[in-house]
């Protein structure tokens, strides 16, 4: 079973610092938010406040945002707005200051990149193909600095705990709060560069299935 795979490999670190030993809430971005429903979500200056202000709250400068949520937060740009709108998190975010260095969690090599540049998206994006007791899958990482790019080339081996990327400012990864968004993925289903983080309530048994809790791979409580 590949969660348990994951699980084996715990405790993963893909920032500089133990995820574990520090106070880590998880910031509520859920449709039931009421804060939310009166934030003028595509302003992106106010998107931040609203985030400093959570963290100073609980006294820490990184947080959670959970996998699996169904989130308000969407809605503030029309790349997740369709005939049926994407509103669940498939990954998890770890908001935490721009420049912070990310590290790869176990042996891998440069599957693909890109800067996938629309409001509301990715920015620059890395994705990490991994092979484990003949398992290959990959790990996503998303909101990342523009600098990070030029470093990598497809297939350039990234060794366990090595620094290959940057966590990007709003300017951009997309006109977001400064965060990591990082996401496992057992089937990259043909594409390069890119991978779905959010999806609609159809297909979230589909995604889930694929893209199992990363929280497993960091040795965090799920």
């Amino acid at each position: 079973m590949f969660e348990e795979l994951l699980k084996s490999l715990a405790p993963a670190k893909i920032l500089p610092y133990d995820l574990a030993d520090i106070p880590l809430p998880m910031l509520d971005l859920g449709m039931d938010n009421k804060q939310l429903e009166v934030l003028d979500l595509s302003d992106t200056r106010a998107f931040i406040t609203y985030v400093d202000q959570q963290l100073s709250t609980y006294s820490t400068s990184v947080a959670l945002g959970a996998y699996d949520e169904d989130r308000i937060i969407y809605r503030r740009s029309s790349l997740f707005d369709a005939k049926q709108p994407r509103s669940i998190h498939i990954g998890i975010d770890i908001w935490t200051k721009e420049g912070t260095s990310v590290i790869a969690p176990v042996d891998g090599e440069v599957h693909s990149f890109q800067d996938n540049r629309a409001y509301g998206d990715y920015g620059p994006t890395v994705i990490l193909r991994h092979t484990t007791e003949g398992v290959t899958w990959h790990t996503l990482y998303g909101h990342l600095s523009r600098s990070t790019l030029p470093r990598l080339s497809e297939g350039m081996k990234i060794p366990r705990e090595t620094v290959f990327a940057w966590v990007g400012t709003p300017e951009e990864n997309g006109q977001w709060p400064s965060h990591l968004h990082f996401q496992i993925i057992r089937d990259m289903e043909g594409r390069r560069g890119d991978y779905p983080g959010v999806c609609t309530q159809a297909d979230r048994r589909h995604y889930l299935s694929n893209c199992p809790d990363p929280l497993l791979l960091l040795g965090l409580q799920v």
